[in-house]
């Protein structure tokens, strides 16, 4: 399923919900909404996007975000703008319907070990556990866009993705629209994750060939939107008031 359409499948499962706060900031882009006397906060990746002077604004009606509902923002997801898919995937995060009674707490380093021990192991996107999950699955190949010392560049995907027992797909994909070329692939009986902040914790997600989706649910909305504004990392972030959860397509 193309990413396209599989955004499009979870925006048809959203309910709405009145915006109150748009942050984007150095890395990470927030949407905060009341729904149903809750404040909700959502998280996305900022993606990198050349200034152009004389082009249009990056996130119309800059300023004025906040006057939409929760699904006109949501919708921006399908936008071919960087920033405004960064809006719409917060604002998604946001209004996706919360499943406490299916989380499971295992972080993403936790679960990748386990399911690649004694496997080889591919991860796209290089994420700050690498060097302790080496050490815990069989074999580790790291693809990165931007390689660090260690990593093979992305290019290397269609060589070493179809060989992985175990592959742990970053979540910005789904924004910069890599993701489905990933999964194709992805060898059959592979079992594979996709992790991180923008990743949609949505059972709909499993329709695309997923096995689990490791993501992040905002528990304290108003330090998270001032660390993201003030340009903070996830680490941040997540110590601000994140939990990391994770659904199974077999609790489904």
């Amino acid at each position: 399923m193309a990413e396209m359409e599989l955004i499009r499948r979870i925006l048809e499962t959203l309910p709405d919900g009145e915006v109150t706060d748009v942050r984007i900031g150095l890395h990470w882009t927030a949407v905060a909404l009341q729904m149903n006397g809750e404040l909700r906060c959502g998280l996305a990746s900022t993606l990198p996007e050349a200034h152009e002077h004389a082009a249009g604004p990056d996130a119309p009606p800059a300023g004025w975000l906040e006057t939409r509902s929760g699904r006109a923002l949501a919708e921006l997801a399908l936008s071919d703008r960087p920033i405004q898919i960064g809006v719409g995937m917060a604002a998604l995060n946001a209004l996706l319907p919360r499943r406490p009674d299916k989380w499971r707490e295992d972080n993403a380093e936790e679960l990748i070990a386990h399911l690649g021990a004694g496997k080889k192991v591919v991860l796209i996107g290089h994420f700050p556990f690498i060097p302790s999950l080496r050490e815990r699955v069989g074999e580790l190949t790291v693809l990165e866009k931007a390689p660090q010392p260690g990593d093979l560049p992305a290019s290397e995907a269609p060589r070493v993705i179809p060989q992985a027992q175990v592959v742990a797909i970053t979540g910005m994909t789904l924004l910069n629209r890599t993701l489905d070329g990933l999964l194709a692939l992805c060898a059959p009986g592979a079992q594979v994750l996709v992790l991180g902040p923008s990743t949609p914790l949505s059972p709909v997600m499993f329709e695309a060939g997923i096995d689990v989706v490791s993501g992040a649910v905002v528990t304290q909305a108003e330090p998270v939107l001032r660390m993201v504004s003030q340009g903070a990392h996830f680490r941040q972030i997540h110590k601000a008031g994140v939990r990391l959860v994770n659904l199974l397509r077999q609790d489904f």
